[in-house]
């Protein structure tokens, strides 16, 4: 017993010492890790992929099914929803946002070295949670890939995992959210991928504002670290926010060989059709290990005998990735020679808060088609709520584009762009040796392409998606003019199909 008080009290000690240290910006005490064997993670299995660039380059190749299917779903979920405040980096402004500090006191009834994010994971339940009608969703909402967080910046794993308790299997909701959701979208023929933020997780709730907290507790420091330390940051061309010059990240090997491990255990367990990374990998010092990840992946899917891909923002590898626009506003507006993605959430925030605003049916469709006609794909991100339900206003703006992807969906899925994006108010993606004129918006009058001259090759047919008749037009020197039927039918872009011009 006296052995025991003795543990307590030292204990204890060691956690007024790390609040003292903190409270003078002294270091944090280091991270705590998961022991591995021998200190590393596993082996990279037997394949073509060397982690070396110039391996990852000769063998990787873009798949298929990310070229041909255009549209996906990105899913922000985890116990920050719990709060549905602020946003989904609710367990960082806890600690370091006053206005969201003083509001956690007075909605959950105690500061937050009483009640921390730790404390929120019991109230994260998802009692309302059915894969099965999320998958079906997905399907009508016309998407053909799925990719849900896995574990976001609070360290949260959402899928069963045996390298930690502070997962939804073994805490929360007693759910393996990857899992279940996983099985359910494959079984509608869709294509599954995980994101992980852990990268992030390093110095992600990392305190600010002097108060006394529960991040340093060495009784929670297997979930929160501790929290190092940020390193400086500064915003890089196009607003994207990596770390200063690319070189500096602090990471700790001990640190690296975890994160390495836990993406591992997300390849092995739930073989995803897609890896997305955050800017927390975008450093060049960190490309030892980011290599080592991909030639294990890549690897093992060939073992798989499955085409898959890394997805990642700025240059964060340098081949073998699909790179990924954070937000419409940073896609790129002119053709490129290179494929892409943007994640754009389906209102102002990624993770559900109470009042969000949201976008549109329409809005979302118009991005798609300029994504689509320059070399882009699009992952709408939705917002769940804690209890599992996706509200119904998302619903109905997924079932819009799923209703307009039913219709257009032949220019869309499974094309390429063409030698340029469009002309005027006109967007143009090509498949099997077809046109799609993809018009923004309906005219009254006959819609002309100068883009199309008879020298490009004599148009055979014209039709109008959805519409059952041929369409009238003319074809000369200076372009192509199609004649729209006369009674105006769709508010929504709409699609000519053009057949005999040479691709």
């Amino acid at each position: 017993m006296r052995r025991f008080f003795k543990v307590l009290m030292i204990v204890t000690i060691l956690s007024q010492t790390v609040e003292s240290l903190h409270a003078q910006n002294q270091p944090s005490p280091p991270r705590v890790t998961i022991e591995l064997p021998g200190g590393k993670a596993a082996a990279i299995p037997k394949g073509p992929y060397k982690p070396t660039w110039e391996s990852i380059k000769e063998n990787y190749s873009t798949p298929e099914w990310f070229l041909d299917g255009k549209f996906g779903i990105f899913i922000h979920y985890g116990v920050y929803t719990v709060a549905a405040h602020a946003s989904e980096w609710y367990p960082r402004h806890m600690y370091s946002n006053p206005e969201v500090q003083r509001w956690h006191t007075e909605h959950f009834g105690g500061t937050v070295d009483k009640i921390g994010y730790k404390d929120l994971i019991p109230l994260f339940k998802m009692e309302q949670f059915n894969a099965q009608e999320w998958a079906d969703l997905f399907e009508a909402s016309g998407a053909k890939y799925v990719v849900p967080t896995a574990e976001h910046h609070d360290g949260f794993a959402m899928y069963d995992s045996k390298l930690t308790k502070w997962d939804s299997k073994d805490m929360g909701p007693k759910i393996d959210f990857i899992g279940e959701l996983s099985k359910a979208v494959r079984k509608k023929g869709l294509k599954f991928g995980v994101s992980n933020h852990r990268m992030e997780h390093w110095d992600f709730m990392y305190p600010k504002l002097g108060t006394k907290t529960d991040l340093f507790d060495p009784a929670y420091a297997d979930f929160y670290g501790p929290p190092q330390p940020e390193p400086v940051r500064k915003p890089a061309v196009g607003g994207e926010e990596v770390i200063e010059d690319q070189i500096y990240a602090p990471q700790s090997q001990a640190f690296l060989e975890e994160w390495l491990a836990r993406c591992q255990e997300l390849v092995d367990k739930y073989k995803p059709d897609m890896f997305w990374f955050d800017n927390g990998v975008n450093s060049r010092s960190l490309d030892a290990v980011k290599l080592r990840f991909a030639a294990y992946y890549y690897n093992r899917a060939a073992q798989w005998k499955k085409p898959v891909s890394i997805s990642t923002k700025s240059d964060a590898y340098l081949s073998g990735s699909i790179r990924d626009f954070e937000r419409q506003g940073r896609a790129p507006k002119e053709l490129t020679d290179y494929v892409w993605q943007v994640d754009d959430p389906i209102g102002d925030k990624f993770g559900y808060v109470e009042g969000m605003k949201l976008s549109n049916s329409a809005i979302i469709i118009r991005r798609l088609i300029e994504n689509v006609s320059r070399n882009g794909n699009l992952m709408l991100n939705i917002s769940p709520k804690s209890d599992g339900t996706i509200p119904q206003e998302q619903k109905e703006i997924l079932l819009g584009v799923g209703s307009w992807l039913k219709i257009n969906g032949d220019g869309i899925y499974g094309t390429r762009a063409w030698k340029k994006y469009g002309e005027g108010v006109i967007r143009f993606t090509s498949k099997n040796k077809n046109l799609y004129a993809i018009c923004l918006k309906w005219s009254s009058e006959p819609i002309f392409i100068a883009s199309l001259p008879i020298i490009e090759g004599k148009v055979r047919k014209i039709s109008l998606l959805g519409f059952p008749n041929e369409l009238e037009f003319e074809q000369n020197e200076q372009g192509l003019k199609i004649i729209l039927p006369k009674e105006k039918i769709t508010e929504n872009p709409f699609t000519l199909k053009i057949e005999g011009i040479n691709l």
